[in-house]
């Protein structure tokens, strides 16, 4: 979809807007502070631009939330981006997003992951070609059926206003993206997730983008409000740090973000801010039947119609 007529500034005024709206949010209910961390990639090295990470670390609620914010330009799209776009393989690019992760304190409130990002190419010759991409999904370490539906609904009812056939298509794709391949295993219970997507036009589409968004805190801010108060102790603790290493394995070997990142010759901090301050790795763990912890991949880490 061509970008020619289309203002890629008002898409950043959007994401940066987004970001404080989201931090600002997440302070109030933690009471701890974000750190803010500026950074720029000045002309001269393989990619130019500039961003801002925000960390906030060691809070009541959150072990480690971090969400930052990047427009950055290279010189030639790395192949992460191009893999569905071989036309584009070898075009200058900008690209620009916000992506999270915030990993709680309590085992009880899931993790949470959410990005909604633009990238425009510029093939010499040509007018620019941009798409969008994005989504959020959760994932739970002791998990309740109401919390997957209500994030789900949350989701199809942010993306029905663009065309009642997204959802389902956005979630099978999440379903599909996010799944530790080499274990047969999803990382959570999944959410939305698209990318490569302009077929509304330009301007349609961005709205969408935007109000996968906005539905961010709506979705994740209640099932926090819920799970934060909940008593654990050192058996949830030890499985939640276990978990979270199948969080590190699907963001290291498969995230497409990531590689995308570290293949453009990214800011490594800022692309890493995934990553949860603890975590830990058993060769050959296995959860008693009927416990909670086993019901976790028996019933909430395999893809299911939650709606």
């Amino acid at each position: 979809m061509s970008s020619s007529t289309f203002d890629t500034a008002q898409v950043r005024q959007y994401l940066t807007g987004l970001q404080d709206r989201i931090t600002q949010t997440i302070a109030d209910m933690d009471g701890g502070t974000f750190v803010s961390d500026h950074w720029d990639k000045p002309a001269g090295e393989r990619l130019q631009g500039q961003g801002m990470t925000r960390i906030l670390e060691g809070g009541t609620t959150f072990e480690r939330a971090g969400c930052g914010f990047s427009h950055v330009r290279g010189p030639q799209l790395p192949p992460s981006a191009t893999q569905h776009r071989p036309e584009l393989a070898g075009a200058p690019f900008e690209a620009m997003g916000v992506s999270l992760v915030f990993h709680p304190r309590n085992p009880y409130v899931p993790t949470v992951h959410m990005n909604v990002r633009m990238i425009a190419a510029h093939p010499q010759g040509q007018a620019p070609v941009a798409w969008f991409g994005g989504g959020m999904d959760l994932t739970p370490y002791y998990g309740f059926d109401e919390d997957a539906v209500h994030f789900h609904q949350t989701c199809k009812q942010a993306l029905e206003p663009f065309g009642s056939e997204l959802y389902p298509r956005f979630k099978s794709w999440c379903d599909d993206y996010f799944c530790n391949k080499h274990r047969q295993e999803q990382r959570g219970i999944g959410g939305v997730f698209f990318d490569d997507f302009s077929e509304l036009g330009m301007q349609r589409s961005f709205e969408m983008l935007q109000s996968v968004g906005d539905a961010f805190l709506p979705a994740y801010l209640p099932i926090v409000h819920k799970r934060a108060d909940m008593e654990w102790g050192e058996r949830e603790r030890e499985f939640q740090l276990y978990r979270r290493g199948r969080y590190v394995e699907f963001n290291l070997v498969w995230d497409r973000g990531t590689h995308f990142g570290l293949q453009s010759g990214g800011r490594a901090e800022s692309i890493l801010l995934s990553m949860p301050p603890l975590v830990s790795w058993s060769y050959q763990r296995q959860d008693a039947p009927g416990t909670p912890e086993a019901r976790l991949l028996e019933h909430f880490l395999v893809p299911r119609d939650w709606l």
